[in-house]
């Protein structure tokens, strides 16, 4: 950020929101840049009023009006670093303040004419319309591999703790994705607890971290490819891009993966491969809760999702997984009636950094109803492949019989396996894992091991969505016929690697 802050003011621009939780190293940042354009610094909050860190003066200002007409006073090449300001100019949720709007409008223009800069900084900026012009937004970008690893031998060297080289890079690497206070915490955390600089450590409460705010979750996933039974044509297009996110792709002419979208009835393992995929391409995974980006408080939703892209960017090249995208995304095209517009800007951002992204963040995204997303997130550009899963064959049934019945600690080649994949056609994974959970509890309750006998009569004792949803499954299979790829090699009988409907 620091870079573009200075070639911006180089250019003449003069009013920059700064958009980040980091208010100290924002202003540490901003500091940097006045000494290295020759500028004088002015710093402005409701608490401290106005101060002149150089010339060491502070005068008590509570009022936001003088704050902004106090800009006049400076000398030329000045910045104005206002606190938390956008808290008095109000927005759509509240009558936006004319008089204070107004100064801020004739002071851009004065410092445009004068040399002079003023900075908003917050973590949540949302400007009146009539200001939305006059300011450049910029991010602060999350902090480096290079600075982590600086921090991690610095605080090393102040706890008296030797660490090598190795060991703060990998502990600048678990910390990836943190802000620096984060970061500089649990570092700090791991040399008091571990007197050393524990990765694993680092990487659990980096974890607990990004969670905290309920909108991305670092996932952990324990499943593997062969704990998907069946999907061979997804895992196999999955592994072909293995070695796709690193420099002998680009140096071979490969652009970064962008992402798959899963479409498929609902219990036949979408979620599961999301997972299985961080296995298979061997980076982490991040969840995006996508209905909690949407937030009350105005211009809050924006912020969120760009504070969960940067965090993707900074941990990439990682996996960005939207569990039934639909759920959080289709309000979009009835927004402007809905929520003032909200779900369609953030879903339109969305859009935007998924077509023009750059840091190889692969987005895997799963959905059961696909009438329900805008057409917009289906064309091409937006994903590299879009595949649908059906309804497993008998080769896919046995496969999935055998995983959860030795899943559950017993030998599948002990059961008539055959037998269960006869009389559970139409079964999903999910009914199949639930008919073996049944028979589990009721051999429990009767004091007996599990047997074929007791499976059978929990399949006979479940109704398929094959049969509760005939209608609906038929539609999607009829929208994805000429759409989608089959995630399973089984195919029409012209050999066709499209579905069948």
């Amino acid at each position: 950020m620091r870079d573009r802050l200075i070639a911006r003011i180089r250019a003449g621009f003069s009013g920059f929101c700064i958009v980040t939780a980091e208010e100290a190293r924002a202003e540490e940042t901003i500091r940097g840049v006045a000494e290295e354009l020759s500028y004088q610094l002015y710093s402005w909050s409701v608490t401290d009023g106005l101060m002149c860190p150089a010339a060491g003066s502070v005068r008590d200002m509570p009022d936001p009006l003088d704050a902004i007409n106090a800009v006049t006073e400076f000398p030329e090449s000045s910045i104005l670093l206002l606190r938390d300001f956008q808290h008095f100019l109000g927005d759509r949720a509240q009558s936006p303040d004319p008089v204070l709007v107004r100064a801020v409008r004739d002071r851009i223009r004065d410092a445009r004419r004068t040399g002079k800069v003023i900075v908003l900084t917050g973590c949540a900026i949302e400007l009146p319309l009539d200001l939305r012009k006059e300011f450049t937004m910029l991010d602060l970008d999350l902090p480096d591999r290079e600075t982590l690893r600086d921090m991690a031998t610095r605080l090393a060297e102040s706890a008296g703790i030797e660490v090598t080289d190795q060991q703060a890079e990998a502990a600048a690497e678990a910390a990836r994705g943190l802000t620096t206070v984060e970061a500089e915490d649990i570092m700090a955390l791991s040399l008091v607890t571990e007197r050393t600089l524990d990765p694993t450590m680092i990487a659990r409460e980096k974890a607990i971290a990004i969670g905290r705010d309920g909108i991305l979750e670092l996932v952990e996933p324990t499943e593997t490819a062969n704990d998907v039974g069946g999907l061979d044509n997804l895992k196999g297009w999955l592994t072909k891009r293995r070695n796709a996110f690193g420099t002998e792709a680009r140096e071979y002419g490969l652009p970064n993966p962008k992402g798959v979208l899963i479409l498929g009835i609902p219990g036949t393992g979408k979620s599961l491969t999301a997972k299985v995929a961080s296995s298979i391409l061997g980076r982490p995974i991040l969840r995006l809760d996508a209905g909690r980006l949407f937030a009350g408080i105005v211009g809050e939703s924006e912020a969120n999702l760009r504070r969960a892209v940067r965090t993707a960017e900074a941990i990439s090249p990682c996996l960005l997984w939207i569990d039934e995208i639909e759920k959080g995304m289709s309000g979009a095209r009835s927004s402007g009636s809905s929520d003032g517009g909200t779900s369609a800007r953030v879903f339109g951002s969305f859009l935007s950094w998924m077509q023009e992204k750059t840091s190889p963040v692969f987005v895997i995204a799963t959905a059961n109803d696909i009438g329900q997303l805008p057409p917009e997130l289906l064309r091409k550009g937006r994903f590299d492949e879009l595949f649908f899963v059906d309804l497993p064959d008998d080769n896919e049934r046995d496969a999935i019989w055998r995983i959860h019945i030795n899943r559950r600690g017993r030998d599948a080649d002990t059961f008539d396996i055959h037998a269960f994949v006869q009389l559970s056609e139409g079964f999903t994974g999910s009914e199949i894992q639930q008919a073996v959970t049944d028979a589990m509890f009721d051999c429990f309750d009767l004091g007996k091991e599990l047997d074929t006998g007791s499976i059978v009569r929990a399949i006979d004792g479940t109704v398929p969505l094959s049969i509760t949803m005939a209608e609906q499954i038929k539609s999607l299979r009829q929208w994805a016929g000429n759409r989608a790829r089959r995630a399973s090699s089984r195919s029409s009988s012209d050999g066709s690697r499209r579905i069948a409907a």
